[in-house]
């Protein structure tokens, strides 16, 4: 007896160490691949400085943010690689070689970066802030060490400040839990405040998804060469260039006046100089690639991306159905993932892996959407000339979207995977009204932008086709009739 308990306390250690050296080397790799990204955005002056201190201080938090976007990276992975290893294990069940591949490892996995994402958010992050813009108390030594300890008290300062206002919230909604809290700060309290950081996650995403998945059509769009109906580009092409040695001749003979209007004439000018230089680069883009480039590439990434889009609407509204009439479509969480017993989609594998493709794609377009509205624009990271507030705010934003996503996935039923670990303990998700009300606002705004997206597409290719983008804008485009439109194509035609 005393052999068989020291033979599966064997075991249980082997397993434990093995799962962490698993998790220290995806961590490794995600740590390396975040850290060249950052560096690719970073400002090298401030880390290349004469101040010595300086360059230190923003090292050591260049090193949090990276740490901060592996969290990130790796919350976004949590549901493809839950999905795509129990994928694996139904189709290699005896398998000697995926017996590492089981429900501990992924169950461990979701735990550590659950601790990890709240670790970052709630301490790193704010540390990192106060550590660049600290200098020390007054009267202290001046060094690294004094900004660490200014930025350790203002840390303690606003962790204090935030639990005293969940706490007032928590006793003003839930009185006893609000007692409780006072004598069990780690059962009530703590999961309380990572309740309301994961419901204002969830609320981001609903509003950046939506019309991230509209912006997604034209962000592809600027990347490929777009066909044009009916439009000669050697034509258009040599129009633009004319135009653009023209307005270089234009600014080499004003140059070197000093007159106030003429100033602001040249900077008009070199505007306009650089629309046209731009309109000509994406020409000669046009004319250097190849029919089926030109042809086949654009029209067949827009409906990939409409597929996608749609198959997303249509599983939101299949997931709304099945609120109303099956309860166990509620998001819930999990002890044990059970891999490897049965496919998480009715489709078997082809399905499990359409819906890593969803999972990844909704994320994308989430962040789309988060760098293309108009109270976020102003975060998106530039090649070089990025500063380390700038950094850290993306580093923020990024990993509350991405530690929402396995619950804004679940809760559209974008997948059957329950989520796992302390993913599945928050209060709002048992809550029926919220889920359905969140899902049918998400079906709603997705329509929404999708039709308005895909009308607006088809007649500003028509107008653009037909050469009525040239008309004043004091005739209203909407007001020509068909016959003109009819008329103006044909002629082209011959």
């Amino acid at each position: 007896m005393e052999t068989d308990d020291v033979s599966v306390r064997e075991q249980l250690f082997h397993n434990r160490v093995r799962e962490t050296i698993i998790c220290v080397l995806l961590f490794t790799c995600l740590y390396m691949v975040c850290y060249l990204i950052l560096t690719h955005f970073k400002k090298a002056a401030e880390f290349v400085t004469d101040d010595i201190e300086d360059a230190t201080v923003n090292k050591i938090a260049l090193w949090l943010c990276t740490f901060t976007l592996s969290v990130a990276v790796c919350a976004v992975l949590l549901l493809p690689i839950s999905i795509l290893s129990n994928e694996v294990l139904l189709t290699f069940p005896q398998s000697y070689y995926m017996q590492w591949l089981n429900g501990s490892l992924i169950h461990g996995l979701w735990n550590v970066v659950f601790l990890f994402s709240n670790l970052s958010l709630v301490f790193l992050m704010p540390f990192a802030y106060f550590f660049t813009e600290s200098e020390g108390f007054a009267g202290s030594k001046k060094g690294v060490m004094a900004r660490v300890y200014e930025a350790v008290v203002l840390l303690l300062l606003l962790a204090l400040l935030v639990l005293g206002i969940v706490w007032v919230a928590s006793a003003l909604l839930h009185d006893n839990i609000a007692r409780k809290s006072l004598y069990d700060l780690w059962e009530y309290y703590l999961p309380y405040l990572y309740s309301g950081i994961s419901l204002f996650g969830v609320l981001l995403l609903l509003l950046c998804t939506p019309f991230g998945l509209s912006r997604m059509f034209s962000v592809t769009g600027s990347l490929l060469v777009k066909p044009r109906l009916l439009e000669d580009v050697e034509d258009t092409l040599s129009c633009a260039l004319f135009e653009e040695d023209s307005l270089s001749r234009k600014l080499n003979c004003g140059g070197g006046s000093t007159s106030c209007w003429v100033k602001l004439n040249m900077e008009a000018m070199r505007k306009e100089y650089q629309t046209v230089r731009s309109k000509r680069v994406a020409l000669e883009m046009r004319r250097k690639a190849s029919p089926w480039q030109r042809n086949l590439g654009y029209p067949l990434a827009m409906l990939i991306l409409l597929a996608l889009t749609v198959m997303c609407v249509l599983l939101v509204c299949f997931n709304v159905l099945e609120l109303l009439l099956d309860e166990t479509a509620m998001p819930r969480g999990m002890e044990d993932p059970h891999l490897g017993m049965a496919s998480f989609s009715m489709f078997g594998s082809l399905g499990a892996a359409v819906q890593v493709v969803l999972i990844l794609y909704l994320m994308v377009s989430s962040v789309v959407g988060f760098y293309s509205s108009p109270l976020f624009c102003s975060l998106l990271p530039r090649s070089k000339d990025t500063n380390l507030t700038q950094i850290i705010a993306n580093c923020v934003s990024l990993l509350i979207l991405s530690s929402a996503l396995p619950v804004f996935s679940r809760t559209l039923g974008i997948t059957s995977f329950d989520l796992l670990g302390d993913f599945g303990r928050y209060n709002w998700l048992g809550n029926f009204y919220i889920v359905f009300l969140y899902n049918m606002l998400f079906a709603g705004l997705t329509s929404a932008s999708l039709i308005k997206t895909v009308t607006w597409a088809v007649q500003r290719e028509l107008i653009r086709a037909f050469g009525l983008h040239r008309l004043p804008l004091t005739v209203s485009r909407s007001t020509v009739p068909f016959r003109l439109l009819l008329a103006s194509g044909l002629s082209k035609i011959h």
